[in-house]
């Protein structure tokens, strides 16, 4: 393996969501992830192979039965020569099976053992069954989401699940991994996806208190409601996506738009929101999608195309930034962010099951750590 987290060895305790996003993170920096998967594997949605599931990416699967005295003495062995544990069971869970942190931390002082829920390890809500639109619906994220009038649009579960979640315990994980460069010692991360999609909305939360932001769907500045910073209709049913904020960005959308020169009302007097907005979905209304993409390339107006999957595939921002790669010829996101001087592995490979805890074991002893 190679990348800036070459030589850690992280435990993963087979779950959905955050979890397995973060583990992927990890691997895809260098980190030997090790998922420990049940006898029976939880499963959402449809069945698919593994080929298609990028978060196995990079990482070893071994099946443990942690419910039986064997299961346990194997993962132990495991949690003694692993720097990092990540576990995504409901509060108790862990405990119950004799791998909770006080177990695992009197094996290893030093592992950090992440703790990914929804609403936390305490809280009157801690044992409850929710998903990723319960915790967004209950930090007020999902509320600011949507038309105006219409109800609460879903953002996939991009903010519950991965940005407050999978990437709240990759934060936690990696600051306790330094901290334990100065004492030597582990600890245990709480990351709740309800903490995260709060921390993502702190921004808004204080505009909302400065009397900056209106507490109503599609009626602020990034909601949404500015016309200078939403979503148009083509000719040809497709949509352009404008964010022109800055005042020479503004002038630029209005240039392309072939609007410079006409009576508009100041682009910040929300009162004539609905005017501009008319004039603007008029003027993108008139001409297909390609049109707008060459009135508006290599201009500074922040208008750009909305695109579908299939075409963001083939970008071509994207494909010359090498933002893919192609694992067992499934087009994947490439490992990200970039690191100048320990580049990750971008030759990715699938999930690869049937090993061993005695291999892993053996693999661990022979390389030196990356702690």
């Amino acid at each position: 393996m190679s990348g800036p987290l070459a030589g850690l060895r992280v435990l993963e305790m087979q779950a959905i969501g955050p979890v397995p996003w973060a583990g992927m993170m990890l691997a895809d920096l260098g980190a030997d992830v090790l998922r420990i998967d049940r006898p029976v594997a939880p499963q959402v949605g449809a069945p698919m192979e593994d080929r298609f599931q990028p978060t196995g990416r990079g990482k070893r699967a071994t099946v443990v039965d942690a419910k039986t005295a064997e299961g346990r003495h194997t993962l132990l062995g495991l949690v003694d020569q692993a720097h990092v544990l990540l576990e995504g069971l409901r509060p108790g869970a862990m405990e119950r099976l004799g791998m909770g942190p006080e177990e695992c931390l009197a094996r290893n002082p030093a592992l950090v053992y992440g703790r990914m829920t929804g609403w936390g390890q305490t809280g009157p809500l801690s044992s409850t069954a929710g998903h990723d639109i319960n915790y967004i619906a209950t930090t007020g994220v999902l509320h600011a989401i949507g038309p105006r009038n219409g109800p609460p649009s879903v953002p996939l579960n991009l903010v519950g699940d991965f940005g407050g979640g999978g990437m709240l315990l990759l934060v936690g994980v990696l600051a306790a991994l330094f901290e334990s460069r100065k004492s030597g010692l582990g600890q245990v991360i709480d990351a709740a996806m309800v903490d995260g999609s709060l921390a993502l909305l702190a921004p808004i939360l204080g505009q909302w208190q400065a009397q900056a932001w209106t507490d109503q769907r599609q009626a602020n500045w990034l909601d949404g409601g500015a016309p200078y910073y939403t979503t148009y209709a083509t000719s040809d049913g497709q949509y352009m996506a404008v964010g022109a904020i800055e005042p020479a960005f503004y002038a630029a959308l209005l240039k392309g738009l072939g609007l410079q020169d006409q009576a508009l009302p100041a682009q910040h007097d929300q009162a004539a929101w609905p005017v501009l907005r008319e004039r603007f979905a008029a003027a993108f209304g008139r001409h297909p999608r390609a049109h707008w993409e060459r009135v508006f390339d290599g201009t500074d107006a922040c208008v750009s195309p909305v695109l579908s999957l299939a075409e963001t595939t083939q970008q071509p921002h994207l494909l010359a930034r090498d933002c893919f790669v192609q694992v067992d010829g499934v087009a994947q996101p490439a490992p990200a962010p970039r690191f100048s001087r320990t580049p990750a592995d971008r030759a990715r490979t699938g999930l690869v099951r049937g090993v061993t805890a005695a291999e892993v074991l053996a693999h661990w002893a022979a390389k030196p750590s990356g702690r």
